[in-house]
């Protein structure tokens, strides 16, 4: 017959137990505390990066972007505030700021053509030319992370996929899966027609017609009647290529 551990043997097991517990406890500390210790010398490492290569990070759209992934890898984020070492070194955060600011004015200023919904590389285009007499040029990754600081504005700018595009929304319109198809729809040429959508899209009359008419309401989309075999097309200028046309007075 087996004999059951005594209380001897329990004491010893429990014993041996608090010794493993206190030893992983320390193995995880000395982890921990390696981390800290190889996180403050990446940070000191990329502080000395950033005093001598702060021209071309200011100036090198493709330098700035590389440097802000560094920058994450580390847990580093230099547009968290306007003030500090980041903010004097570099002045990061007021060219973000100042970037989220021309570009919530171009927003406005294109939104009676656009409904509040602009392509990304337009919007780019927009901003470039704003700025054409700066020292620093912009990229569509500058764009992105201003977009990204506008959204504490809690008005709707947040940056939307469309099939192989990117569109930024500046006011709080939602899309659902209809209008997402459509616009994607719509890149080929920049409009649609109810017939084209009820064929490539197998819908119903009733389906295409409801969605395009939410995204006349939503002022997203144009009508233009205009043509001799009388099929009405929908235009979207956020996608096509009449939104050059449509430049925002600034």
């Amino acid at each position: 017959m087996r004999r059951r551990p005594g209380i001897g043997g329990l004491q010893t097991a429990a014993a041996a137990r608090d010794q493993y517990r206190v030893l992983g406890e320390n193995v995880a500390r000395i982890r921990t505390d390696l981390m800290k210790e190889q996180l403050a010398t990446f940070r000191s490492q990329l502080e000395d990066f950033a005093r001598k290569h702060k021209n071309d990070i200011r100036k090198n759209p493709a330098f700035r972007s590389q440097f802000h992934e560094m920058c994450t890898k580390v847990g580093v984020d230099p547009l968290a505030s306007n003030k500090g070492f980041w903010a004097e070194l570099l002045g990061i955060g007021d060219f973000y700021y100042e970037l989220g600011v021309q570009i919530v004015d171009i927003c406005l200023a294109t939104r009676p053509h656009n409904g509040g919904l602009i392509n990304l590389q337009e919007l780019c285009n927009l901003l470039r030319r704003r700025r054409k007499t700066d020292r620093e040029a912009v990229s569509e990754d500058d764009c992105l992370r201003a977009i990204s600081k506008l959204k504490v504005l809690g008005s709707g700018f947040e940056v939307i996929s469309v099939g192989r595009k990117k569109l930024v929304r500046s006011v709080p319109t939602e899309l659902n899966k209809d209008h997402n198809e459509i616009l994607e729809l719509a890149q080929a040429q920049g409009f649609v027609t109810i017939d084209e959508v009820e064929r490539r899209l197998s819908w119903t009359s009733g389906r295409a017609t409801d969605a395009l008419d939410t995204l006349l309401d939503e002022g997203l989309a144009m009508i233009d009647d205009g043509h001799r075999d009388g099929r009405r097309r929908y235009w979207f200028p956020c996608i096509s290529p009449i939104a050059s046309s449509l430049e925002a007075d600034c």
